[in-house]
């Protein structure tokens, strides 16, 4: 009404003015969209969904219908071959299955992540985020200081230490999986592994002790709501402008805010707590604070990076790891051969123990094996992406500087080319004498940028894997959807229902 009120102030003359301005200045973008058309149309691609907005209706379409873009994506790889063009409005990015390239690319410092994506998640419709942390610090140097604080806190030998905590943790699960069989009760799997990895990375990485199996948190939900708004905030730019959307927009807010509080309340505590001298976790927390103190020219924004890095690991370290176990649960319950095998493994070597020490995840080499070939089918952050600063040449194809890269692990792992009969399950891929996958297998990204958190995740998956193979046999219940679920990272749609029975 304002806005109205104004412009009729203006008078005729001028608001003839404003619109004959808004129309140029569309044109001249419209025109500015065809020469980048013109500038990357000669790299094979998809036909465009429209003029303006490219393939991005496309993506749209498939998120309403809760489809997976990756499989599109996936499709368009087949038939376009190893590098192709999409289109969102002035915005052109390529997708990558060259292992070449994907070396090249990902493998060295120069090629930053893209800013477009990684901009979008400093924030989410306002209320800051990941922020300047180690997902998302485009700069080099910005990143490479956080990385040289944070690498002590999961060296091998400080994560030696953890086995404690993940034993403890996981045993807790065992107690509520040894009452759902004393009750003949179906497990969410799914939402149970959920519980146990927030509890083991707020209990190691921040000294919180949540139980998450016994008492209720706001954190899931805040999560959850987290991933669901940060895949719409990045995949749909006009997600903002509709009314219908403002509530959903809000409670994402919300979910920011207390994740980010609760963060800098935990900092401000343990950092008060050494001052005084008084005994503190032997946390990854403490150890992060500790290495910035030995840093020199630490700033507030480092402060603030540290809280950042607060949000990433409560959100990465725990979501993917969850997501990581269910689909690993879910293909076992469908290939009962592999299941006895990775039992026998378990059975030979921990037999009736029942805490795992270090040197026993070393020796559970099939059951390594079953949890690569699980990240191979459901990488459970299927992407990522870099700028191209300059030309280059992919698979022969001449690629103009200014575009950016998108390269999936999902995608990859899905291709004939790369692994014969992708869609099986076949964990003896990953056999220590098979082949090792040459640039086309990357679920923890590659080179510098990869995950900081890999080692620990998959030591807490072998742990839960390990003691839940040793402890019951589970059998999926009959019916459920083996679908997925993309909420930016990918779990499984119907949450993997079991029936489980204590083993003989």
């Amino acid at each position: 009404m304002a806005l109205f009120t104004l412009l009729l102030s203006l008078g005729a003359k001028a608001l003839l003015l404003l619109l004959v301005f808004l129309v140029v200045a569309f044109l001249a973008y419209c025109m500015y969209i065809k020469h980048i058309h013109m500038k990357y149309d000669h790299i094979p691609g998809p036909p465009r969904a429209s003029f303006l907005f490219g393939h991005s209706t496309t993506f749209l379409n498939i998120m309403k219908k809760d489809g997976i873009v990756h499989d599109k994506m996936l499709e368009w790889a087949e038939i376009y071959g190893p590098v192709y063009r999409l289109n969102a409005l002035h915005v052109v990015s390529l997708c990558v299955t060259c292992p070449e390239a994907t070396k090249e690319i990902l493998m060295s410092p120069k090629y930053r992540k893209d800013k477009l994506i990684y901009r979008r998640l400093f924030n989410l419709f306002g209320q800051r985020f990941f922020g300047n942390g180690l997902v998302t610090a485009q700069d080099h140097e910005l990143w490479y200081k956080q990385r040289r604080i944070m690498d002590p806190a999961f060296s091998s030998l400080y994560l030696r230490g953890l086995m404690g905590t993940f034993n403890e943790r996981a045993e807790k699960l065992m107690d509520k999986l040894a009452d759902a069989a004393d009750d003949n009760a179906e497990a969410n799997m799914l939402q149970l592994v959920n519980c146990v990895t927030l509890d083991v990375i707020a209990k190691v990485a921040f000294g919180m002790d949540l139980d998450l199996l016994k008492n209720s948190s706001p954190f899931p939900k805040a999560i959850n709501t987290c991933l669901k708004g940060m895949m719409y905030y990045v995949r749909d730019a006009f997600f903002q402008l509709n009314p219908k959307n403002r509530s959903f927009i809000n409670e994402v807010r919300d979910a920011c805010r207390l994740l980010r509080k609760t963060g800098a309340e935990l900092i401000h505590q343990r950092k008060v707590a050494m001052q005084n001298g008084e005994d503190v976790p032997k946390d990854i927390l403490t150890q992060i604070i500790k290495t910035a103190a030995t840093e020199e020219n630490m700033t507030e924004e480092d402060e603030e990076f540290m809280l950042d890095n607060f949000v990433t690991f409560f959100i990465a370290g725990q979501e993917t790891t969850a997501n990581q176990l269910g689909f690993c649960i879910m293909e076992l319950g469908r290939h009962p051969e592999i299941l006895q095998k990775v039992k026998k493994e378990v059975d030979d070597v921990i037999g009736m123990k029942q805490d795992l020490n270090y040197d026993d995840l070393g020796k559970l080499v099939y059951l390594s094996q079953v949890l690569k070939e699980t990240l191979r089918i459901y990488p459970t952050a299927p992407g990522t992406s870099r700028d191209l600063p300059e030309d280059l040449v992919i698979n022969g194809v001449q690629i103009p500087g200014g575009a950016n890269c998108f390269f999936s692990s999902y995608v990859c792992g899905r291709m004939e080319k790369f692994f014969k009969d992708p869609l099986t399950f076949d964990p003896d891929r990953f056999h220590p004498d098979a082949p090792k996958p040459y640039y086309c297998y990357y679920p923890f990204a590659l080179g510098p940028r990869s995950c900081l958190g890999q080692n620990f995740a998959q030591m807490e998956a072998k742990v839960v894997m390990a003691k839940l193979l040793q402890r019951f046999d589970f059998t999926l219940v009959p019916g459920q959807t083996f679908d997925i679920l993309d909420t930016g990272t990918l779990r499984p749609k119907g949450g993997v229902v079991c029936s489980v029975r204590h083993r003989k």
